[in-house]
């Protein structure tokens, strides 16, 4: 009885001292984590901005961010982001082909959430001929 009082003892302290290590890590925090284009035309490349804050203690490191089109291209912040700081995700997205769209975009990091994914969406119109 007493060693399984001291196994469930250490198995408590392990417990503990892991979500305590996992308070640590880096986390993110978008200020947006969808954004409308609304209607855009034909041809006409549009681009917007994800803000993002390192609210985790340790530096925060994304390590890949890749659309799910190549319709959409995405440009980042590379280097670490301290905590408190700000960081950014650049989304272009092409608007070659009329009609509704609805694209994702996967961020890969170092944070409590390692995958986090973001999203366009819009209407690509085509213009009136005169």
């Amino acid at each position: 009885m007493k060693k399984l009082m001291i196994l469930c003892a250490v198995i408590l302290g392990f417990t503990i001292t892991a979500s305590a290590q996992d308070n640590k890590k880096a986390e993110f925090k978008f200020s947006e984590e969808k954004h409308d284009f609304g209607k855009i035309a034909q041809g006409k490349p549009v681009t917007t901005m994800f803000e993002y804050t390192n609210v985790g203690e340790e530096p925060l490191i994304l390590t890949d961010v890749r659309p799910t089109c190549g319709c959409t291209i995405a440009d980042y912040t590379k280097t670490p982001v301290k905590n408190g700081a700000k960081g950014t995700i650049k989304i272009t997205y092409s608007a070659a082909a009329p009609g509704a769209f609805s694209k994702a975009i996967v961020v890969t990091s170092n944070s409590k959430t390692p995958t986090k994914t973001l999203y366009i969406v819009g209407e690509v119109v085509t213009q009136p001929t005169k």
